[in-house]
């Protein structure tokens, strides 16, 4: 829906008393009841500010004349890569929205019909209602593009606990590990002189995620089966893993994050974490875009001393997510070994580049997907 600075009612316009029997924006229907007299301003200079993953302000000039028998505002939004038609997430929403003229700026907002990172375009018509109901319009302003933001931290954690709700008991592990193929491991020494170096976090996971595209790091696992407390011997990425202990990359002089929950059309459901040494630029990142963990009790990964022992530290994840873990530095294969593993190598748990089930219950939350 609409709203501004002010309390207003607004409301989505029907197609029929806007688009012609053809669609096209900005066309004029023969019997419609919208017409069009010359006496409205035109809006100007539209300008776009505040913009978040689900909605943004917008404001304009206009020209003085007429300006008292403006009653409405007429707002065509439309997705940037296909310009005449609106692709909602529901077929029957129109491609238009109608409010009632109030002080500018007003806020544009709606999760079904605003999508994170994702381009649009909008034009704006000034309106005047008649007494027996029938629209006089302007013309259409120029069209103007933005594109909306990523999800912020307060959604962030909306999923954050979501992921709490399903993350089940926590078993113990010891190692991190990262499955490739043999010539991975091979390229790593002959050319990055045995350093696994950070690469830019693909698209998988939610599309509102703003470590996507932007983070740099190297991926980790560290599930273990529960029968064995061991890492499972099968993986989608590759037979040969290098294994490094978990103190390592996790120890008090590390901060972790929470950076996505997401499902891929499976009952699989996984969550991102990642892993920054204090002060590191990775920690800089995270600091400013992702809620942070206690490294000591949370439900997903911790790191604590074992005071019933030697005070050496202890580790444990949980048990119904699949942990993605993102290390934010390089890492030297000298810290931990290499070896081919017995298992099969399972392409169809592969998360790269994977999109989010935008219809699941458990990971979703009321903002574009």
């Amino acid at each position: 829906m609409l709203c501004s600075s002010v309390d207003i009612s607004a409301k989505l316009f029907s197609n029929q008393a806007i688009l012609d029997s053809r669609g096209a924006v900005g066309s004029k229907s023969q019997d419609s009841s919208i017409s069009e007299i010359e006496e409205l301003p035109v809006p100007q200079n539209i300008k776009i500010s505040n913009i978040t993953c689900d909605s943004f302000k917008i404001c304009w000039d206009m020209e003085p004349r007429s300006k008292e028998c403006i009653t409405h505002y007429f707002i065509d939004l439309n997705k940037k890569e296909n310009k005449n038609s609106n692709k909602f997430k529901h077929k029957d929403v129109p491609t238009k929205l109608v409010a009632k003229a109030v002080p500018l700026p007003m806020t544009v907002r709606g999760h079904w019909f605003l999508s994170p990172r994702t381009e649009y375009t909008v034009a704006v018509q000034t309106a005047s209602k008649q007494t027996d109901g029938d629209y006089s319009i302007s013309e259409w302003s120029e069209i103007i593009e933005f594109c909306t933001a990523d999800y912020s931290t307060v959604h962030l954690n909306q999923l954050l606990e979501k992921a709490e709700v399903i993350a089940g008991r926590m078993l113990r592990l010891s190692v991190f590990y990262r499955n490739q193929n043999k010539e991975y491991f091979d390229n790593t020494r002959e050319t990055q002189e045995s350093r696994i170096l950070q690469s830019v976090k693909d698209n998988s996971g939610s599309h509102g995620s703003p470590i996507s595209g932007k983070l740099e790091g190297v991926y980790f696992s560290c599930n273990t089966e529960f029968n064995t407390g061991k890492p499972p011997q099968d993986s989608p990425y590759g037979r040969h893993r290098f294994e490094v202990q978990a103190d390592t990359l996790f120890n008090p002089d590390t901060n972790l994050y929470f950076g996505d929950f997401y499902c891929m059309y499976t009952a699989y459901h996984y969550v991102i974490l990642v892993l920054a040494p204090k002060g590191s630029a990775g920690d800089d990142f995270c600091k400013q875009r992702l809620p942070a963990l206690d490294i000591t009790n949370n439900r997903f990964l911790t790191c604590k001393k074992d005071e019933k022992g030697d005070g050496s530290l202890v580790f444990h994840h949980a048990q119904d997510v699949i942990l993605e873990v993102i290390y934010t530095e390089p890492v030297d294969l000298a810290l931990g070994t290499v070896a081919e593993i017995s298992g099969h190598q399972l392409m169809s748990m592969s998360t790269v580049n994977a999109k989010k089930d935008p219809s699941c219950k458990t990971c979703n939350i009321s903002v574009g997907r």
